[in-house]
C-alpha cells in the first residue's frame, strides 16, 4: 500500500490556527445570595461559572446550557435538597461531577448520595478557599477524563462500523459505481458531515461516476469547481478549510455562498500512487478536527482506496 498521501503535521497546523482553548463550564447552587456570589468569583477566572439559587432554577439552567464539566450545590435549599436536585441530573449528564456543600449533619443523605455515585465529594461550611479550588479542579480533570474516555470508545466504535461497512458493500456491490453512494454514506455518518460526495477520477480529471449522500436528501456537486478540490487532485493532498467565511482563497467560490457549506475538506484518493477520486466532506458550520480526528482520516483514506480496488478487480473478474 502507499505511504499514505496526507501530511497530518502539516494537516494539524492548520486545524490548529482555528482552534481557541474554551474554559469549561461549572454550575454553582445557593440560595443565599452571599455564598452564590462568593462561589462565582472564586471561580471565575479558571471557568465559565453558571449560576442558581436554587435546584428547581438549576435544573432550568441545565436545559438551557446543556451539560457541564462540575456542578457545585448547597444541600439545604428551600424546595428541593442538593442531593435531590443532583440526582435529577444524573440520567442526562452521566459525566458531570458534583460536589456537595453542607453545612449540617445530615449522614445520611450524604451517604446515599455518594453510594449512589451522585456526589463526587462533600465539602463542610463554611469552606477553606484553597481547600475548594483543588477539589473542585480534580473534579475537571475527572471530568476531562471520563470524556476523554467517552470520545475513544466512540471514534473504536466508528473506525469499527466504518470498516464493516466498507467490506459489506465492497463484498455485495456488483459494479463498482454500486459501492460509492454507500461509501459516502458511513464517511459522513463517521464524521457527523451534513454532506459527502465521493467521485472517481481519470488521471487528474473528475469524470461522472460519484456517490453522495446528504442529510437532506440531496446535494450538489460543484467540485469541478471548487478550488480546493482542483489543488487535492494536483497536490495529492488533503485540502481543508474549517472555516470557509473567514478564507481568502476562498472568497470569490460562489458556490459555497449558495448552499450554506462553512466547512469542507477534500481528501484525494490514492492507491499506489494512482489517483482514484475524491472525497468531499461537507458541514453547515464551522468545525474543528482533533488530532485523532486526522489520524483517523489518514485510516479512511486508505480504506477507501482499498474498496475501491477491491470492488474494481471484483467486477473485472466478474466480466
Amino acid at each position: 500500500m502507499d505511504k499514505p498521501s496526507l501530511e497530518i503535521d502539516k494537516l494539524q497546523y492548520q486545524v490548529m490556527t482555528l482552534e481557541r482553548p474554551k474554559k469549561l463550564k461549572i454550575l454553582v447552587v445557593d440560595d443565599e445570595p452571599d455564598n452564590l456570589d462568593l462561589l462565582y468569583r472564586t471561580f471565575r477566572r479558571d471557568f465559565n461559572v453558571l449560576k442558581a439559587d436554587s435546584g428547581v432554577n438549576a435544573l432550568q439552567v441545565l436545559a438551557a446550557e446543556g451539560e457541564v464539566a462540575v456542578i457545585i450545590s448547597d444541600q439545604r435549599m428551600p424546595e428541593m435538597k442538593g442531593t435531590e436536585f443532583l440526582s435529577k441530573t444524573v440520567p442526562q449528564f452521566p459525566d458531570t461531577v458534583r460536589i456537595i456543600l453542607t453545612g449540617f449533619t445530615d449522614i445520611e443523605d450524604l451517604v446515599e448520595a455518594i453510594n449512589a455515585g451522585q456526589v463526587y465529594k462533600y465539602i463542610t461550611k463554611p469552606w477553606d478557599p484553597g481547600e475548594l479550588k483543588a477539589v473542585v479542579q480534580r473534579a475537571a480533570e475527572t471530568y476531562d477524563l471520563l470524556k476523554q474516555r467517552t470520545e475513544e470508545l466512540r471514534r473504536a466504535h466508528a473506525q469499527m462500523a466504518l470498516l464493516s461497512v466498507l467490506v459489506q458493500v465492497t463484498q455485495a456491490a456488483s459494479s463498482l459505481e454500486e459501492t460509492l453512494a454507500p461509501i459516502a454514506r458511513a464517511v459522513s455518518e463517521t464524521f457527523g458531515a451534513e454532506g459527502c460526495i465521493l467521485q472517481l477520477t481519470d488521471g487528474n480529471t473528475l469524470v461522472a461516476t460519484q456517490g453522495t449522500y446528504s442529510d437532506t436528501g440531496t446535494i450538489e456537486n460543484w467540485l469541478s469547481l471548487d478550488p480546493l478540490t482542483t489543488e487535492a487532485i494536483a497536490t495529492g493532498q488533503v485540502q481543508v478549510s474549517l472555516n470557509v467565511l473567514k478564507d481568502t482563497k476562498l472568497v470569490d467560490a460562489i458556490h459555497y455562498q449558495n448552499t450554506g457549506v462553512q466547512a469542507h475538506l477534500v481528501i484525494p484518493i490514492s492507491y499506489r500512487n494512482q489517483l482514484l477520486g475524491v472525497l468531499s466532506l461537507q458541514w453547515k458550520q464551522p468545525c474543528i478536527l482533533r488530532e485523532d480526528e486526522l489520524m483517523l482520516i489518514n485510516l479512511l483514506a486508505q480504506l477507501v482506496a482499498i474498496a475501491l480496488t477491491s470492488s474494481s478487480r471484483s467486477h473485472l473478474t466478474i466480466l
